[in-house]
């Protein structure tokens, strides 16, 4: 479900650009502040997100509105958190007239998200081209969010991409993978060159698309001891995920080594190398002596 964007040289350019222009407006580089004004491109995202009337979205970070106008036409309802309140009276003017727009000003990793959407249908559709700075803590939040969501479709940064997709045994392979994967099934929509955004920023990026999995991928007895284990196998890279475990947890090695075998691993696996369900055997296996101390 994944392909390659390929851009043209020539490019239909949206009238936002020259909003912004217009209204003497300065990217705020603090901000993460990199726009896309390609008329093509964002119809194409927005069509890879597999939004619906049916669908009520979250937009996080709209900027000038350029996608946004497209969200409106797809979704039934679009509410928007935009940080910067100078693009307020920007964006407010720009989408006066749809009547199934709401604009929010704050910073999503501090407001109270489910007061925010309240009102919205659930689960909803979370859409996002997240500032680079903010990228893994707001996707990490996003995923333990008790706010029911369908999907995610969300403009990251190549590298968290590549993290977020990555499989056992990658360099990438690590909490944030572990994540994703346990609540979603990511898969990369397109590849974004930096050209496509302005200002340009010095890496690429990448839309992907992360639907809400039913049930988690692998069934634990606790997922808090399922991400203590996983988060002890990467805490100590390259490290056998016996001595992981004695590190994390303070444990004796025969105890480790124990529950190595109990959940039929081979102790001198390393951590990174393990895959879900390998994990969710071993938090199991945790849970059980956890128990046991207690």
């Amino acid at each position: 479900m994944s392909a390659d964007l390929s851009i043209r040289k020539e490019h239909r350019m949206s009238k936002t650009k020259e909003r912004i222009h217009d209204s003497n407006l300065r990217y705020k580089q603090g901000l993460g502040q990199n726009f896309i004004y390609d008329e093509d491109l964002l119809a194409a995202l927005v069509a890879s997100s597999e939004i619906t009337k049916d669908d009520d979205v979250l937009e996080i970070g709209p900027g000038a509105g350029s996608m946004t106008k497209y969200l409106c036409d797809a979704a039934h309802h679009v509410l928007s958190i935009e940080l910067d309140e100078r693009l307020i009276p920007l964006l407010t003017a720009f989408l006066a007239e749809r009547d199934n727009f709401t604009l929010v000003q704050g910073d999503v990793m501090t407001l109270n998200l489910a007061d925010v959407t309240k009102d919205l249908r659930k689960p909803l559709s979370v859409v996002a081209n997240i500032p680079y700075y903010i990228t893994t803590p707001l996707l990490t939040m996003l995923l333990a969010s008790p706010i029911p969501i369908q999907r995610m479709a969300l403009m990251v940064q190549k590298e968290v991409a590549d993290k977020v997709l990555a499989q056992p045994g990658d360099d990438g392979w690590g909490m944030l993978s572990v994540r994703s994967q346990f609540y979603c099934d990511p898969y990369l929509a397109m590849d974004v060159p930096a050209k496509c955004f302005t200002p340009v920023p010095k890496v690429d990026s990448a839309f992907i698309v992360l639907p809400w999995r039913e049930t988690p991928a692998v069934q634990v007895q606790e997922e808090a001891d399922f991400f203590r284990v996983a988060q002890a196998a990467f805490a100590l890279r390259r490290k056998t995920m016996t001595n992981g475990l004695c590190a994390a947890f303070h444990m004796e090695r025969a105890d480790a080594a124990s529950l190595m075998q109990t959940a039929g691993l081979d102790e001198r696996i390393r951590g990174e190398k393990l895959t879900l369900a390998e994990f969710a055997r071993l938090a199991d296996a945790f849970t059980a002596w956890k128990a046991k101390q207690a």
